[in-house]
């Protein structure tokens, strides 16, 4: 058996004993196909117990990940796009590698900044003329 490695990026790759594919019935267009041939594919990536990704990173994966992050710390991603079954698996690998390739990007740090002097006329100046703006719509009386 040879061992397949899930290539991330020069630093970062993914086992095959990580990877664990399980092939189900797709939905979708394909008449009597669908009901034969089980060609989606559902690829899970044990994350949470990968030796290959810091805990930084698994951490930015779960947030990136949303639901398809299950509460044993595992990562299903499924593909049924297309007819084919290894044309599925790859494009479910695919997925994981750019997943995995976000999460491994650390986010820039925010810095806070003050608004200026003018940007605080101006919307003072605004909130002043929608103001007067509302003020005119008042009930009008008939005597005057």
């Amino acid at each position: 058996m040879i061992l397949k490695v899930l290539k991330i990026d020069h630093k970062t790759a993914i086992q095959d004993w990580e990877l664990s594919e399980n092939f189900i019935r797709s939905s979708g267009p394909g008449g009597q196909n669908v009901n034969k041939v089980s060609s989606a594919v559902e690829l899970r990536f044990e994350a949470a117990r990968s030796p290959s990704l810091s805990e930084v990173v698994k951490v930015r994966l779960k947030r990136l990940a949303g639901r398809r992050w299950t509460t044993e710390g595992a990562l299903v991603i499924q593909c049924d796009e297309t007819r084919s079954q290894a044309r599925n698996r790859d494009i479910a690998r695919d997925r994981l590698a750019e997943l995995i390739q976000k999460a491994l990007v650390a986010p820039k740090r925010r810095i806070a900044t003050k608004p200026t002097f003018g940007s605080k006329k101006r919307r003072l100046k605004a909130k002043k003329t929608r103001g007067d703006v509302k003020a005119l719509r008042g009930r009008v009386d008939p005597d005057d």
